[in-house]
């Protein structure tokens, strides 16, 4: 969350009085993330979050709302969207277009352990299962294409052998997405972003996932990538932590079973993962945007992250090459 663009009480007034949540008691700026504006809006009759998109388009949109409230239909604990009078969930506020969604309760485990990384697993196995019958469609939007974009924008920013690095992997993973092993893997809507700071915990129990806006049609794999590269490593070095990454694909494994091809590439995914927020996080720190709130991330945690892929790929216990 960020805020690029101001909003004043009275505007956000205006707007949340249209939805039917209650009358506006508290505008307070987010900011955590990148991407959008981001307000808590308190009001009388619970708490939300209001959001004005700064890249996303209103073509793109319908994606991301639709997706959130297909999986808070059917139970899924997802911050549901609110519809205007119109009966619309995207709205619209100082020229942008916006939405208003639940704020979910609870806390951020930044420390998980291995308990914590299974009701992960488990959690985003169902959400996989729910969004099956998801009848949008949208690319990832941070896939290879963007990465076949961007690499050559951000490649003259960085140190040369930081720049080689970068061509290389893109070449791999160029090569992996033109495989047949590749091209047959489930695919659906996937999260795209389900760090540690997207999911809410009340105690011990997961309470909330949330910020869908780098969802996408994907691979199901590179969903569960992305999170194994948060959710299972050492912060420090990049390093994976094997328990809590066990914990985590057994967990999903027993809601929704991995097939034979997913368990194979798992590696070359979690470098796709790694690779692919450290070129975006590479983009927003050398061709920063003007934001009034902005918490930049620090892009060599994902270079320390990708060079471990490479170095000490990863297969889940039952799948782990014999010595």
């Amino acid at each position: 969350m960020a805020v690029f663009t101001e909003v004043s009480f009275d505007e956000a007034a205006r707007l949340i009085d249209g939805l039917a949540i209650g009358e506006l008691r508290d505008l307070t700026p987010c900011a955590g993330g990148i991407e959008n504006t981001n307000y808590f809006a308190d009001t009388s009759e619970g708490r939300f979050v209001l959001t004005l998109f700064e890249r996303l388009t209103v073509e793109e949109l319908p994606f991301y709302l639709e997706l959130m409230k297909h999986l808070a239909d059917r139970g899924l604990p997802v911050p549901g969207p609110h519809a205007g009078a119109n009966g619309s969930l995207l709205l619209a506020l100082k020229g942008k277009p916006a939405a208003v969604v639940d704020r979910l309760p609870g806390e951020h485990h930044l420390a998980p352990d291995a308990a914590d990384c299974a009701s992960v697993g488990t959690m985003l196995a169902g959400l996989h299962l729910a969004a099956s019958d998801f009848r949008f469609e949208q690319p990832n939007l941070r896939g290879l294409a963007w990465w076949n974009e961007t690499v050559p924008i951000v490649v003259p920013h960085l140190q040369a052998h930081l720049a080689e690095l970068m061509r290389d992997e893109l070449a791999f993973q160029q090569h992996l997405a033109a495989s047949p092993a590749y091209v047959s893997l489930p695919r659906g809507a996937i999260h795209g972003d389900l760090f540690r700071d997207n999911v809410m915990f009340t105690n011990k129990t997961l309470s909330g996932v949330f910020d869908f806006y780098f969802a996408g049609v994907d691979c199901l794999l590179f969903d569960i990538a992305v999170a194994l590269n948060d959710w299972c490593i050492d912060l420090e070095s990049g390093r994976l932590a094997e328990d809590r990454a066990e914990a985590f694909v057994q967990a999903y494994e027993s809601v929704r079973a991995l097939e034979s091809a997913e368990l194979r590439l798992l590696p070359a995914l979690m470098r796709a993962a790694a690779f692919r927020f450290w070129l975006s996080r590479s983009w927003d720190v050398h061709l920063p945007r003007e934001a009034v709130v902005l918490k930049a991330h620090d892009p060599d945690h994902f270079e320390r992250v990708l060079v471990q892929r490479r170095e000490a790929p990863w297969h889940p216990a039952r799948h782990r090459p014999a010595s």
